[in-house]
């Protein structure tokens, strides 16, 4: 077994980290080296344990290796561990499927496997396209999203998203969007009431004269991850399910972050009683131990391409559906249904809104705010708002280091601070990290 020091030597000699200045990175950064993990907590090979309070970049749904799915992966392992969906099937992603579709409720009825968040993005965005396509409607063609969204990295997907200082350097690549007001901003929570009815009048002057090119609407239902955890109510979600309906065009929920129990329900933009047309499932979909993803269709989206080859979605990765993933995933509803943990996290989330009361407290704290069990806030001066995601301050890596050095593993969106928890996570854990969080805060801006 090699040293720390050896790791990370040839780290920082040969890999290439996401979202990182790799210059301050390699002259700069004392990394975790992670060993294992386990629950909440990932540990260094110097021993060192630390609380993941993003879970793994959202993913770890039910912590880190979960015994069941650990065990179901194992299992899978030994009788098949992968094989192409292209005119073979197999029994998990047959009966994983048939779940899905049930868990997303009765609207829905066919579902497309992928790989990852971005890629379940593409493969809605060809279906919506290709589908107006097959309808004998070429002119609606046009896409429409909010301004801050974050819907992947592929080019498809990238197009719709709006974070500038991901994408903006892509510009000549991506296609055109129509880009609507974000129904959180400017201010966030506080202001939603009243923000996101004016988000939601402006939205519908845009779409009812320009509906007739539209072909979907991809949101991110009630939290807009990536633009700092910016929060809206599911009234706005109402209006675009019927706005839609008016102009004929698909209503897209991408589910990848907040899908999956993370808000209290398994699909977000079900708390406005309404259901999408196509749905995108990543992350949680297995629980942080296979990169595996699905984009889940009604059937009138799936049924336009019942025909010939004119007709095919010509569209798959080598991984589609793979044994593994879809054993695993399976494994990942078995236990929301048998644990009931959807059903239970009530108690968890409130001791996440009192923790994030306590927070702010802190004159550096503003905009306390949180979905299930999503929790944020911004990191700004006394007195200033600290609206958005600033990903050029170091206001938030301010207050990671000293997290850091309590034992807890977090990364910031600039100024917004942020915790993302599985959703199995228990009250006297969630006042650990709170009070570590409080320890930092002090430590990185002065006493509250």
């Amino acid at each position: 077994m090699l040293s720390r020091e050896e790791i990370l030597r040839l780290d920082k000699k040969y890999i290439w980290h996401p979202y990182t200045p790799m210059k301050r990175y390699i002259q700069e950064v004392d990394p975790i080296v992670a060993q294992r993990a386990e629950g909440l907590y990932i540990y260094d090979v110097d021993g060192t344990r630390y609380f993941d309070a993003n879970g793994s970049w959202w993913v770890n749904i039910l912590g880190h290796n979960h015994p069941r799915l650990m065990e179901a992966l194992r299992r899978q392992s030994e009788e098949l561990a992968h094989c192409s969906l292209a005119n073979v099937t197999h029994e998990p992603a047959a009966v994983l499927a048939e779940q899905l579709v049930k868990r997303c409720g009765p609207g829905f009825a066919r579902v497309f496997y992928s790989d990852d968040g971005s890629t379940a993005v593409e493969v809605a965005l060809r279906m919506a396209y290709q589908y107006w396509q097959l309808r004998g409607r070429p002119e609606k063609n046009r896409f429409v999203a909010l301004s801050g969204a974050f819907h992947g990295e592929t080019l498809g997907a990238a197009s719709v998203s709006a974070t500038q200082v991901f994408h903006k350097v892509l510009g000549p690549l991506l296609f055109d969007c129509i880009r609507l007001p974000s129904p959180a901003e400017p201010c966030g929570e506080k202001a939603c009431g009243q923000w996101y009815e004016q988000a939601f009048a402006a939205a519908e002057q845009v779409l009812v004269e320009r509906g007739g090119e539209v072909a979907g609407v991809i949101l991110e239902p009630l939290v807009q991850g990536a633009a700092g955890m910016l929060m809206h109510p599911p009234e706005y979600l109402a209006k675009m399910r019927r706005l839609c309906d008016e102009i004929d065009a698909l209503f897209i929920a991408d589910e990848v972050f907040v899908g999956y129990g993370r808000t209290g329900r398994f699909l977000a933009h079900s708390h406005a009683g309404v259901s999408a047309d196509i749905v995108c499932l990543a992350k949680g979909f297995s629980g942080g131990v296979m990169p595996m993803a699905a984009t889940v269709t009604s059937k009138r989206v799936f049924e336009a391409f019942l025909g010939g080859a004119s007709e095919t979605l010509w569209y798959g990765h080598s991984f589609t559906g793979n044994p593994l993933g879809a054993s695993v995933a399976l494994e990942v509803l078995r236990i929301f249904e048998e644990e009931d943990l959807i059903e239970n996290m009530g108690g968890a989330v409130a001791a996440l809104g009192r923790g994030l009361e306590k927070l702010g407290r802190h004159p550096w704290v503003h905009n306390p705010r949180h979905h299930g069990l999503i929790g944020a806030f911004n990191l700004a001066p006394p007195g200033g708002s600290g609206a958005g995601a600033d990903y050029l301050s170091d206001a938030g890596w301010r207050l990671c280091a000293e997290l850091k050095r309590r034992g807890v593993f977090a990364r910031p969106l600039g100024n917004v601070m942020y915790f993302v928890l599985p959703i199995n996570v228990r009250i006297p854990e969630i006042d650990e990290l709170v009070g570590l969080c409080a320890q930092s805060l002090e430590a990185a801006f002065g006493e509250a």
